[in-house]
């Protein structure tokens, strides 16, 4: 017997900034889905392209706030609380739902009642290099599974993650515990993950939703990335204490990468790779430390310069 996903109200939440051609995939999936939802709000952080007019094309619902009004929990934590949806599934501009499917693979999960959020599969775009694709490979395994807050032991750190990139949520289990923190650099998705998994609830990874997303990051875009993974861990440190560190995480996969550029006789990418996981060790790590450093250093190494001043 097919699940009747008439009974969830669905609202789809998206922040945009100069979305372009992509953002306007993003809504031409959405429009083709077998579940249909009942909104789409778009957050739009004071876009200089057509990305109102696409979304004002799909009817979504548009809250347009400034740019530097822009925080990654504050403005998804404002845009759930909006929301009519009983289910919030969270998004982002580039992540271009794969078939008709996606989004009612992804709600799927929530017939256990265990099961507090759920987040897809990310599928490389065809011009990622072998470093995006094999990160998506990592993260986004073909396999489905649910972790719930016994498995840390197990899973470690990884038991907490999720990404917002496409992930859903129950609105009243966000609610309980203030739907995102406010003012993080990175991670508001995993850190609220957390919470949930300590109130008893689980995390469900839906290998059969899937998007299509990803980006080919320089190593000095991605030694900023790491950096401010680390500041984001160290101002959370009692919330991820419970999950262990993620160094057992990192060294598989370093391991994984080797073996997946081996694998595919890319030898030449080996040097490039030492190079990047190193950077991301050393990122990580002076990111943790980033109260010892001068606040204008601090900015220079990180992704998002604007949150430190």
């Amino acid at each position: 017997m097919q699940t009747n996903y008439s009974k969830y109200n669905v609202s789809v939440i998206i922040p945009t900034l100069n979305g372009g051609e992509r953002f306007r995939d993003v809504l031409s999936a959405l429009a083709q889905q077998s579940l249909v939802p009942s909104e789409i709000i778009v957050i739009d952080s004071s876009s200089d392209d057509d990305t109102l007019e696409a979304a004002k094309q799909f009817n979504t619902r548009i809250n347009s706030i400034a740019r530097a009004d822009f925080d990654h929990g504050g403005t998804r934590s404002m845009a759930g609380r909006m929301a009519s949806g009983d289910i919030l599934l969270y998004m982002t501009q580039d992540a271009v739902p794969y078939d008709t499917k996606a989004l009612e693979n992804l709600i799927a999960p929530f017939t256990d009642p265990r099961v507090g959020a759920s987040y897809g599969r990310q599928i490389p775009y065809p011009d990622a290099t072998s470093f995006s694709r094999h990160l998506r490979m990592f993260n986004y395994p073909q396999e489905s599974a649910v972790r719930c807050w016994d498995d840390r032991e197990q899973y470690g750190f990884k038991t907490a993650f999720i990404s917002n990139s496409f992930a859903a949520y129950r609105k009243d289990l966000l609610d309980s515990v203030d739907f995102f923190q406010e003012g993080l650099l990175f991670g508001e998705d995993t850190f609220t993950m957390a919470k949930l998994l300590r109130k008893g609830y689980c995390v469900a990874y839906a290998a059969e939703a899937k998007v299509t997303h990803s980006h080919n990051y320089t190593v000095f875009q991605d030694f900023r990335r790491y950096f401010d993974i680390g500041v984001s861990h160290a101002d959370n440190r009692n919330l991820l204490e419970s999950f262990g560190t993620p160094l057992g995480e990192g060294k598989r996969y370093v391991i994984s990468e080797f073996s997946q550029l081996i694998n595919d006789k890319e030898f030449y990418h080996l040097p490039e790779s030492v190079l990047r996981n190193t950077a991301k060790f050393l990122a990580y790590n002076l990111g943790k430390k980033y109260s010892w450093l001068p606040r204008r250093l601090a900015a220079s190494c990180s992704f998002n310069k604007g949150w430190w001043f």
